[in-house]
């Protein structure tokens, strides 16, 4: 594996390995709530430490709260019907941008419609298309993703309807989950989803990335001349694909 200065900037896939990202990217995960949809702060800490915004209309709450000593750094909660949403502490930025970006939408607030895409495929179909596998069980069933560090489980009559679990070797900061209770919209936790799946690379210090997913993860410099960091990145993508079908295939 290449070595990186620690405050080296990398690409990073897939998501579910890249940790968290937080930082500067958590208001892309707030800010267009304040700035551009009119949500109001009902608490503020100084330094970024803790966050709860309202919508307009007081229907859902989203909490940033990295206090929590459960880890359950992220909250999103709607009221009338009740459901919630929860994001562990490594969870991908990325994936909760996407679900909090889209909560206006939601609610009927479609001026940015055109540059907020929400997916309208169902969560099922969003994992099928990314190439994670399904496994039946007795109340629902399990999805893995392609490399078996992810899964998400959808279950009916149960507190979670979509519980989505993700470790490399069981190791603790490689560990982060997301839980969507009964009566979460099939909007959200496709739009969750979506952009966990999404086999685009993320951008992250190298520091950032927990220490046990560089060996699962395609990691490269975003500043690599000629090609550039994109390019070689999709590369080295088909090359890790390769190589782990190849290895599966020897193995059956």
């Amino acid at each position: 594996m290449t070595r990186f200065a620690p405050q080296d900037r990398v690409l990073v896939s897939p998501r579910h390995l890249a940790g968290s990202g937080l930082g500067s990217t958590t208001i892309d995960a707030l800010g267009p709530l304040i700035h551009h949809f009119g949500w109001t702060t009902v608490e503020k800490l100084p330094h970024g430490r803790h966050a709860l915004l309202a919508s307009p209309g007081g229907e859902v709450f989203v909490q940033f709260d990295p206090l929590r000593q459960d880890g359950l750094w992220w909250t999103i909660s709607h009221h009338e019907p009740f459901w919630q949403a929860q994001f562990s502490r490594q969870t991908p930025v990325e994936a909760i941008s996407a679900v909090t970006q889209a909560l206006p939408q939601m609610l009927g607030d479609d001026q940015y419609a055109d540059r907020i895409p929400v997916t309208d495929q169902s969560t099922a179909s969003v994992a099928r298309a990314g190439g994670w596998s399904v496994r039946g069980a007795l109340h629902g069933a399990t999805w893995t993703s392609p490399d078996g560090h992810c899964t998400a489980e959808h279950t009916g009559g149960t507190e979670h309807v979509w519980y989505v679990k993700h470790s490399v070797l069981d190791g603790f900061d490689t560990h982060w989950t997301a839980s969507f209770t009964v009566d979460t919209p099939e909007r959200v936790t496709a739009q969750f989803m979506a952009h966990l799946i999404d086999d685009r690379p993320v951008l992250r210090h190298f520091e950032d990335v927990p220490t046990l997913a560089r060996r699962a993860a395609v990691i490269t410099s975003l500043s690599i001349g000629g090609l550039g960091g994109h390019t070689v990145h999709a590369v080295d993508q088909v090359g890790r694909t390769v190589a782990h079908t190849s290895g599966s295939l020897r193995h059956r």
